[in-house]
């Protein structure tokens, strides 16, 4: 039922965007528009980017988000829709916000139990040294920026202000994070449930932009050779990662495992890629989901949220 409300009328993809991550954003928005289609749906492009998109939006009975970074994924564009009164996909406004905020969601994610690196927050006056001190290497991050935009590894105090002095160029706001010297995972979250983890594997220093989106040297495997017992943790710890940022419906969460054997997430993407590199259509394949089964879940799972939330 949920599916047929939703496309009773004409749909709205928002794409594109002014974050640094529009080109990834119109790939996105491009294959769920291709989905939607050939489920049999009316569907209008909206790239809020332009002067007259939100009168675009008149008449929409459903929007599907797939906007990627600051102003898209970070509850602003939420906000403008339940403003508007018009049901989304993914998560509301709370969840976006915090999940795009990697000093928050770490913060909460302490303070509630669930298992993350240690970080320290940066700023102009900082000691290089100590931080060094403290963690080792580091890896320093934008704070509220996604697909590792502006991600440098540092392990000394001089790459440690040098990369402080990068990343601050996508925002005020900069942490470094202990380097976990492991494997990389995700997990794609699909309603209550996850889908088979993902083991990503790269010759780069690290799972930058580049090995994400452009590298066809990256290695995937999926699934990702957990025993039985390691799936089920990382599982576990992926929702409730996703689920006390007070996330819904879908996203990504990505996480280490240190050579101990002891995973750590390290942030919750809610608006997850869907392009022909991304990893939750890669999730989706394989337990039988095809693009277009997993588009439709997503509105149908969204529209319940919307109904209810």
């Amino acid at each position: 039922m949920s599916w047929q409300q939703a496309c009773a009328g004409p749909m709205a993809v928002l794409l594109g965007g002014r974050s640094v991550e529009r080109d990834i954003s119109l790939q996105t928005g491009a294959t769920i528009v291709s989905a939607l289609r050939a489920l049999g749906c009316d569907v209008r492009t909206v790239d809020p980017s332009t002067p007259a998109w939100v009168a675009q939006l008149q008449g929409i009975t459903f929007a599907f988000n797939a906007l990627h970074g600051p102003g898209g994924e970070d509850g602003v564009i939420q906000g403008a829709l339940e403003t508007l009164q018009i049901p989304y996909s993914g998560s509301g406004v709370l969840g976006s916000a915090l999940a795009m905020d990697k000093q928050r969601s770490k913060q909460l994610w302490q303070g509630v139990g669930v298992a993350t690196g240690g970080f320290v927050m940066l700023q102009d006056d900082s000691d290089w040294e100590a931080v060094i001190a403290r963690f080792g290497k580091v890896f320093v991050k934008p704070a509220c920026e996604g697909s590792s935009v502006g991600m440098a590894p540092a392990a000394s105090a001089e790459a440690l202000q040098a990369a402080y002095r990068s990343a601050s160029v996508f925002g005020a706001t900069v942490l470094a994070e202990q380097f976990i010297d492991g494997p990389e995972y995700t997990v794609a979250v699909l309603g209550d449930g996850t889908l088979p983890s993902i083991r990503m594997e790269t010759d780069r220093e690290f799972y930058d932009y580049e090995a994400k989106y452009l590298s066809d040297e990256t290695r995937y495997h999926c699934p990702s050779g957990l025993q039985a017992d390691d799936e089920a943790h990382i599982s576990a710890l992926a929702l409730a990662a996703f689920n006390s940022l007070g996330c819904a419906v879908w996203g990504r969460v990505d996480v280490m495992r240190d050579r101990d054997g002891r995973f750590y997430v390290l942030e919750v993407n809610t608006i997850p890629g869907m392009t022909s590199h991304s990893l939750v259509p890669m999730a989706a394949r394989a337990v039988g989901l095809s693009m277009e089964a997993l588009v439709q879940r997503i509105v149908e799972l969204s529209w319940e949220e919307r109904a209810h939330g």
